[in-house]
């Protein structure tokens, strides 16, 4: 076993500034928030609510821009069978972030929310918060088990050290200044790691385009030289499996914790929206390195380097092309660092998806549905317990599964085809309620597991139109096998029935209780008869149990009428006091809060 001491030094150096910048953020920002009497649980879930626009573009930025971002471009662009034009990520996260400027950040922040799971609770009720936390929870851990595991094979193309061992030293560095600082240890080193992921990679890049064995790129990428063009093309049968992909990446990556983390922790609505939009910038510029690097390795002769003759796509190393191009064909002292810095950037982005999951635990399931009397401390305690207990299921997966990417593209799917339409559905549709969202949630599940996941070897009992069988390499035994391929964009058309599900649903409990055509004894959920019980997290359990939102950043919310569109954009705190008592003394619900 060679031990790289440059290498190891490179990446102890730029591990070392991580761990400082979070502990030292932890400590500037230390009694933020007290000023204004805002809890230290909620400081260390959303800062104190004053992330500027400098470190807020970079965070917001990070929120996608990781490890995971940079190696799948470059992979994508490298892969002969897909090249460019299959690389969706850069573009599909992009407009993800537009698209939750445009629509959702103001909303959310307008509102006075702590999690993206707070809406849900306070319009479905705890126990349906509760089962939307399932999806959530398995999309942050998978995706943190996911960029770890990715870790371990980076480090170990550097320096031949033990893959274990490196990714349980990365997590508990970010575990650890996760503990200490919250949100603002995440937001300072996202600052940190998007500028070592963009000075590592460019550095990188100006050697390895000039190495010997690299053929001139703008010829590879419409000519087969070493391999097919590196542009890539979307076969027509494909069609639409590629746009059922790109809407999973652009709509499926609104519906994140880590993406609402950073919106509810600007300092105002509109600043929300311009970082969702300076982050949708961000994410196209940082991916340009990649694609470069992608598109080296696919006009490489690797005959003529130290890596050897056999490419790496056909030692089934093609998701590790950026780390082997960055090895092979720069100099020691450029690789090392431009390594160094990739892994520390992969290593950083573990730690929001650790603080998002620990995040709606302990406000959304502990606190709001269990304990609404736990003290600020308590809950403080609460989600420092589960950061460490995430970041280590996180990592004990990323050390034992080989599924683990699987896992995160089944979790990331569910994410998109049962919390999208919810989300949705609970910020713009009018009278949703519980009855709707359960049916909502059972139509996107079995919907999308019956289409079966190949990598997970999960085989489908719903055979869409379309669908062929095709033989592949397993790739944990090596065996091959026949897997069924779906060709029908049966992720979409999920999303679809779940949103259509909740509104008809939702509609027809309703009219069947409201009519009398079901006895009012059989609204078991307290959803459409009993607006008001306790089981509704209303704006009052919302701000007097637990003191969460101060009332005057909390909007008005109708408990059981969901606020209609042209009213989701107008922040109704800052309307003078006249206009919102008339508007609550006309509302439905005015009978209640006078009983109250």
């Amino acid at each position: 076993m060679t031990i790289h001491v440059e290498g190891l030094v490179a990446i102890a150096v730029f591990y070392l500034l991580i761990l400082f910048v979070g502990i030292w953020a932890a400590w500037k920002n230390k009694n933020s928030g007290e000023a204004e009497g805002t809890d230290r649980s909620e400081t260390i879930m959303v800062g104190g609510r004053d992330i500027g626009l400098f470190v807020g573009g970079f965070t917001m930025t990070a929120t996608w821009v990781g490890g995971g971002y940079i190696n799948g471009t470059a992979e994508y662009v490298y892969l002969p069978d897909y090249g460019l034009a299959w690389a969706q990520a850069p573009f599909g996260y992009a407009l993800s972030l537009v698209v939750g400027g445009l629509f959702f950040a103001k909303p959310m922040r307008s509102r006075g929310y702590v999690t993206m799971l707070d809406p849900f609770q306070q319009l479905y009720g705890k126990r349906m918060g509760g089962l939307l936390f399932i999806p959530a929870l398995m999309g942050e851990i998978f995706w943190s088990a996911a960029i770890l595991s990715a870790l371990g094979a980076t480090l170990s193309v550097i320096v031949d050290i033990n893959i274990k061992m490196s990714v349980v030293i990365s997590a508990l560095i970010a575990i650890f200044y996760t503990l200490v600082g919250g949100l603002y240890s995440v937001a300072y080193t996202d600052v940190v790691q998007l500028f070592c992921i963009f000075v590592g990679l460019w550095i990188s890049v100006p050697f390895a385009l000039t190495n010997p064995a690299v053929s001139d790129i703008t010829v590879t990428a419409v000519k087969q030289v070493y391999q097919s063009p590196w542009r890539g093309s979307v076969n027509k049968n494909d069609t639409w499996v590629w746009i059922d992909n790109f809407c999973l990446l652009m709509l499926g990556g609104i519906p994140w914790q880590v993406y609402f983390q950073r919106v509810l922790s600007a300092s105002s609505a509109t600043y929300a929206q311009v970082l969702s939009f300076l982050a949708a910038f961000g994410c196209l510029v940082m991916a340009v390195p990649s694609v470069l690097i992608g598109a080296i390795g696919a006009s490489t002769d690797w005959n003529q380097t130290s890596y050897g003759a056999i490419p790496p796509k056909e030692k089934d190393e093609a998701d590790m092309i950026l780390p082997i191009v960055l090895q092979h064909l720069c100099p020691p002292f450029v690789s090392f660092f431009g390594l160094g810095a990739v892994s520390a950037a992969v290593m950083s982005s573990a730690d929001s998806s650790i603080l998002s999951a620990s995040s709606m635990f302990a406000r959304n399931i502990y606190q709001l549905a269990f304990r609404q009397s736990a003290s600020d401390r308590e809950i403080v305690w609460v989600m420092r317990i589960t950061i460490f207990v995430f970041g280590g299921l996180a990592t004990l997966m990323a050390l034992v599964t080989g599924t683990v990417y699987g896992l995160w593209y089944l979790s990331s799917d569910l994410v998109y085809v049962i919390i999208f339409p919810q989300l949705l559905s609970v910020l713009f549709v009018k009278g949703t309620n519980t009855y709707g969202s359960v049916a909502a949630y059972l139509f996107g599940m079995v919907l999308r597991i019956g289409g079966g996941e190949p990598y997970l070897q999960l085989p489908p009992f719903i055979y869409y139109p379309g669908w062929t069988t095709e033989q592949r390499m397993h790739h944990m035994t090596g065996e091959m096998e026949e897997v069924v391929i779906q060709k029908f964009p049966f992720k979409t058309v999920s999303m679809l029935a779940s949103f259509l599900g909740n509104v008809a649903f939702s509609y027809l409990a309703k009219y069947l209780f409201e009519s009398g055509k079901l006895s009012h004894k059989y609204d078991f959920l307290d959803a459409v008869v009993s607006k008001h019980s306790g089981e509704i997290m209303d704006k009052t359990t919302l701000v007097t149990r637990g003191n969460n939102i101060g009332l005057s950043e909390m909007a008005s919310v109708k408990p059981r009428l969901s606020v209609t569109l042209a009213a989701a954009f107008t922040r109704r705190d800052t309307l003078p006091t006249e206009t919102v008592e008339e508007e609550e003394e006309s509302s439905p619900d005015s009978s209640h809060h006078d009983e109250e």
